[in-house]
């Protein structure tokens, strides 16, 4: 028993700083999110999800589909994925801003990131698609880390973090 209660005490040390990372936003902010996100994502917010894995050089951002059998869904995925991909790969960040807003944290910085300072991959996945964000400045790493966070409070119904295999 005393055990049990050392690794469960263990367990939420290490995962608080991670948990207290990215709040929930308010309900009426998730639900503006998801009314502006149905205007720029062509997939269903309930049938996918958003899982973000920061990592020392960025992050992973990956769009999956709760149901593997979701033929459409994945389609759709990797239909807006790669879309923004290529905006993103010309400092075009457009669509998050439309949702999320143009004072979202990190963004400016990730908009005003030169070529060779942040890097991006686009991979489809069996179950949807990611892209990967990577950079050397640690200032483009921090800015990164803060859109994740960003993202994952205004998604908070439709996202989470994987947060130690990166870590």
């Amino acid at each position: 028993m005393k055990q049990q209660r050392l690794i469960l005490t263990i367990l939420l040390i290490i995962q608080t700083p991670f948990l207290a990372a990215a709040n929930k936003a308010s309900d009426e902010r998730l639900d503006e999110v998801a009314a502006k996100g149905r205007m720029v994502m062509p997939f269903n917010l309930e049938k996918t999800l958003h899982v973000f894995s920061k990592t020392e050089q960025g992050g992973v951002q990956q769009l999956i589909v709760k149901e593997l059998s979701d033929k459409a869904q994945i389609s759709l995925i990797k239909e807006h994925l790669s879309k923004i991909y290529a905006e993103f790969k010309l400092r075009n960040f457009s669509d998050p801003e439309k949702i999320h807003g143009a004072d979202m944290p990190g963004l400016k910085a990730l908009q005003n990131a030169k070529a060779d300072e942040l890097l991006l991959q686009y991979r489809e996945l069996e179950n949807g698609a990611e892209i990967t964000y990577s950079a050397k400045k640690p200032e483009l790493i921090t800015a990164i880390h803060q859109w994740f966070d960003a993202q994952l409070s205004d998604h908070a119904r439709h996202s989470t973090m994987h947060r130690l295999h990166h870590m």
